[in-house]
């Protein structure tokens, strides 16, 4: 095998590592942020945004989800579940992982200087921020959150990316976002709980245990939709978007009906493909509500 195509296949198997495709959670909601941005200002983003605001999201996302593979190397070896990644099956170096990673942050920084002086100034921040949770799992409890807020600050991002400046009304649709992370992100760690108390981590399910950590994230979701219907009522947003908080709000309670104390076997099901579907129906109910049904 070549040089390149040895190099080819550690891209491929980082891409696969960090799960690429699963950039579809957060892109959306920061689509929502530009559209919503736009929206208030009479006009439509221009491609030039959009585009930027994708090529930062992806950068931002891979920078933060390899740092958070590399940081998590030792535990993911230990773990039954997670051993055979790249990392800790040697597929990938650590220092490869590392060079993927300072690519996908200097693509983070030169997408924000392309948007705007805000925009640049703060994608320090936001980096910082992505490698801080990395963390979070060694000292505290709410670490689903750190990572909710971490996809958070993606509509508030995009807001700045078109205006230049933030409504604090973008910080609702912040607050939804996180918690929807990390409502997901508690059911998903139910399948750590015994890893987590051996290797000393911290979570909710292991805290709480698994039947009252189910009841936590689906309190957090029916929150997670009080916030929207919030947001959309500060907009006067058009009947697609409550439209579109009906179908979130469906596609979260059969979420919660997947996964059972006793049986979580459905659970990649209820992490990926119906959080997937959740992202892109809300695009696609408020996109329609932000452009195609404008005061």
């Amino acid at each position: 095998m070549t040089h390149s195509s040895r190099r080819k296949t550690r891209i491929r198997s980082v891409l696969e590592m960090i799960k690429f495709e699963h950039s579809v959670f957060a892109l959306p909601f920061a689509l929502v942020g530009a559209l919503l941005a736009a929206r208030e200002g009479g006009s439509l983003p221009s491609w030039h945004q959009i585009f930027w605001i994708v090529i930062a999201m992806i950068g931002a996302r891979s920078a933060a989800m390899t740092v958070n593979r590399i940081v998590d190397v030792e535990y993911d070896r230990r773990n039954p579940r997670t051993r055979n990644r790249a990392l800790p099956s040697g597929e990938v170096s650590i220092g490869f992982a590392w060079g993927f990673t300072l690519v996908a942050a200097a693509l983070l920084v030169v997408a924000a200087w392309q948007l705007n002086a805000l925009t640049l100034k703060l994608a320090p921040v936001a980096l910082a921020i992505l490698g801080f949770y990395s963390y979070t799992k060694r000292f505290t409890s709410w670490s689903h959150f750190v990572l909710g807020f971490c996809l958070g600050i993606s509509p508030a991002a995009a807001w700045i990316a078109i205006r230049g400046s933030l409504d604090l009304r973008m910080l609702i649709l912040s607050a939804a976002v996180t918690l929807w992370v990390g409502g997901f992100d508690v059911l998903y760690a139910c399948q750590d709980v015994d890893f987590d108390q051996s290797a000393g981590l911290y979570s909710i399910p292991r805290r709480l245990g698994i039947p009252k950590a189910l009841q936590f994230a689906r309190a957090v979701h029916i929150l997670m939709v009080a916030l929207l219907v919030w947001l959309a009522w500060s907009f006067h947003l058009p009947w697609p978007a409550w439209m579109g908080i009906a179908v979130v709000a469906a596609l979260l309670a059969y979420e919660h009906s997947l996964v059972r104390p006793n049986d979580l076997s459905k659970m990649n099901a209820a992490f990926f493909t119906v959080n997937g579907y959740i992202s892109l129906l809300f695009l696609l109910f408020w996109g329609a509500a932000a452009v195609v049904v404008r005061p």
